[in-house]
């Protein structure tokens, strides 16, 4: 969509792998559930006298039976998967285009019918007594679409009859701020191979770092020549009507989707002083919709042809403004707005062949039609100012045709390899009139090798593309930080050359050591450049690499006297360079964060039927290195407590409560963009986030 006119301070999306996500302020999502944070996403919280069990012929999947959950109690799939030692749900990027593009939940053996009907949200409308068994996939298995993760789930759904009704409630409170409530209901209905069911959801956007704080601004000899108050909050959410549909059909399966949904946000800052007062605001509201369909059959002695049509649209209209009230006279509004809609169209279509039990063969192709049609406008005082490419139209028409394999060479031994080609020509039209053409060979190598029970090493090589943002060729403007964007018509995709291997050790049932390494070779770094007439724009910005330090440790604590008791910790370092287009000097690449580490101390008492949690983390910063000026934000000592009761086995309370302290928004400002880049005045702005409450209430019939 839009670039947003308000880069707002970080948005609190703290999943199960306890790293915080910077956001943008954005319309929530109509079918999703609220934001959730770390406690909110079911994550393994205790120990087990459950093992797992090993597929002797497959050492690299594990395979988890209900039972292996049972002390904790979990009300639907999603619960279950979240317990799975050292697994951490992803629902992908959503980025155009399916391949690559979605999450590491299989169900059954396939993804949903839709990018945004993601694994998670079909878990949580499935309840346990569902679940027949849940395989963890580590490096590959035949008959398995990776999708280029390294591990996934595939959860084994049973067939019975039943009718399940999920019923979710929650409330966030505030310190000072707008309370929220939200929630959804869920219906499914199992006949044999029919499933049929629908959600109602009435979601919420949430930012755990709005608060109270000040903007204080030093010149460049360090002399305060601002220092005012700050205030900040939002309010918004979305509601959807999904439903679902899947049975046998012409020999094989059939599974449907489809959404409406509309969304609506807005959000403000003000900034006070002697005699001034700042006011900034950006408002935004949508509608979107959806249709999706998979077809799978068996068209010979282990071949299996799988088709999918996705159709998504959306359209959205939003503003920005700022203006500066002096002594009580309101200075020029300043307004940037937007409006426009924007779709996307994939048909893919593939052939499985399970040759042996140790082989599978697979080949297809996608075609995909993406398109933006966006028309902005910035005034000041009422007088228009023109900005290029603000009335735009940007589609792609793009092809891709496949090739995987996977072989079991040795049980303890397995292969992945495969190789993507890809054109694609994106054509521009209305402020601009031009046309590009893309052509990619996307080889990937993975080796997973299991020396002895437990132990697994994993080695990827892979060659990945990235999918552009149609709004970045679009105009754009930060009206509070008095920066204007201009669309980037020769925006090409990132291309990333990526050597991983990691090493996993799992002991004692629950406990696992995972430590990766990742090194990138990044052509075509997509970062900030500058533009004439003081504007700057998304583009490539030349080569530059990545390398990255992934540890993740959860270890039972039972060994130890803190019976159902677990430690986990989990950080991703990591080191980026690249050389800035404006100073000529080498620097990280905006958005990457360096470090981010947290710990977790959980437990579950299975007598009082409760189990509670506690994350700590310790510090997190991200930066943006534009040619007029560095910005970012810098955090530490995030705490996140959470404790939930299961009184029956279809109900489940829930309250958690989070509190951050240290929270600090910063830039530099150059005064032009020499090499040297004198400092023109820098800005710090320490906020004191509110503490907020949640309360779920949870209700299985």
């Amino acid at each position: 969509m839009t670039k947003s006119i308000l880069l707002a301070t970080t948005a609190m999306i703290f999943g199960a792998s306890g790293a915080l996500a910077q956001t943008t302020p954005a319309p929530a999502s109509p079918d999703a559930s609220p934001p959730q944070s770390a406690a909110q996403t079911p994550v393994p919280t205790g120990p087990t006298t459950q093992t797992p069990l090993i597929d002797a012929s497959q050492q690299g999947v594990l395979v988890f039976t209900p039972d292996f959950f049972a002390d904790q109690r979990p009300n639907t799939a999603l619960d279950m998967v979240g317990r799975i030692p050292g697994f951490s749900v992803q629902d992908g990027d959503g980025s155009r285009g399916f391949e690559g593009a979605v999450g590491n939940i299989l169900i059954n053996g396939s993804r949903p019918a839709s990018k945004n009907d993601t694994g998670s949200s079909v878990l949580s409308r499935t309840l346990v007594p569902q679940v027949e068994r849940i395989e963890l996939i580590r490096g590959g298995a035949p008959g398995i679409d990776m999708q280029g993760y390294s591990v996934v789930v595939n959860v084994i759904t049973r067939t019975q009859a039943s009718t399940e009704q999920i019923l979710t409630a929650q409330g966030f409170f505030f310190e000072g701020g707008t309370d929220r409530a939200a929630g959804t209901y869920q219906f499914t209905r199992r006949e044999g191979e029919r499933v049929w069911g629908f959600t109602l959801s009435d979601g919420v956007a949430i930012n755990d770092s709005n608060g109270v704080g000040r903007v204080v601004r030093r010149d460049a000899n360090g002399v305060v020549t601002r220092d005012e108050g700050y205030y900040d909050d939002q309010t918004g959410g979305g509601q959807s009507i999904r439903g679902n549909f899947a049975d046998a059909f012409l020999g094989g399966k059939i599974d449907l989707t489809a959404r409406l949904g509309q969304n609506d946000y807005s959000q403000f800052s003000l900034q006070d002083g002697p005699g001034v007062l700042r006011d900034s605001r950006f408002s935004d509201e949508g509608t979107s919709g959806e249709v999706g369909a998979v077809f799978t059959r068996p068209v010979g002695t282990g071949l299996t042809s799988e088709t999918r049509f996705i159709r998504e649209w959306n359209d959205f209209e939003n503003a920005s403004t700022f203006v500066t009230t002096t002594n009580g006279t309101a200075g020029p509004l300043q307004r940037f707005a937007s409006e426009g809609e924007a779709s996307e169209t994939i048909l893919r279509s593939l052939l499985r062949w399970e040759r042996s039990s140790s082989v599978t063969l697979e080949a297809g192709g996608e075609v995909a039609y993406n398109m933006l049609e966006i028309a902005q406008q910035l005034t000041d005082g009422g007088v228009a100012i023109p900005l290029p490419s603000d009335q735009i139209k940007v589609e792609e028409t793009r092809g891709e045709i496949f090739g995987k394999a996977t072989w079991r060479v040795r049980p303890n031994l397995t292969v992945e390899g495969g190789l993507r080609l890809e054109a694609s020509t994106i054509s521009q039209s209305g402020d601009a009139d031009q046309e590009n053409s893309f052509y990619f060979a996307k080889p990937r190598l993975q080796l997973t090798w299991t020396p002895r029970p437990q132990n697994q090493l994993r080695l990827r090589f892979e060659r990945e593309l990235g999918q552009l943002d149609f709004g970045d060729f679009a105009a754009g403007a930060d009206l509070e930080d008095e920066q204007l964007f201009g669309g980037n018509v020769d925006l090409e995709p990132e291309e990333r050359w990526i050597t991983e291997l990691t090493y996993e050790r799992r002991f004692l049932g629950d406990g696992i050591v995972s430590i990766g390494y990742r090194h990138d070779e990044i052509i075509g770094v997509i970062d900030r450049l500058p533009l004439p007439r003081g504007l700057s724009a998304v583009g490539n910005i030349g080569d530059g690499t990545l390398d990255q330090l992934a540890v993740n440790v959860v270890l039972p604590l039972d060994g130890v006297g803190f019976s159902g008791g677990e430690f986990r910790f989990r950080n991703t370092w990591n080191d980026t360079s690249v050389t800035d287009p404006t100073t000529g000097r080498d620097r990280p690449i905006s958005g990457v964060r360096p470090s981010q580490p947290a710990f977790t101390i959980a437990q579950d008492i299975t007598s009082w039927r409760i189990n509670w949690a506690v994350t700590y983390l310790e510090s997190l910063r991200q930066f943006n290195y534009g040619p007029d000026q560095i910005s970012g934000f810098s955090g530490s000592d995030y705490f996140e407590a959470n404790i939930e009761y299961k009184p029956t086995p279809t109900l489940a309370i829930r309250a958690q409560v989070n509190v951050w302290n240290d929270f600090q928004a910063e830039r530099t400002v150059f005064a032009d963009r020499s090499t040297a880049r004198p400092v023109a005045f820098t800005e710090l702005r320490p906020t004191d986030p509110r503490t907020f409450w949640q309360i779920r209430l949870r209700k299985t019939f």
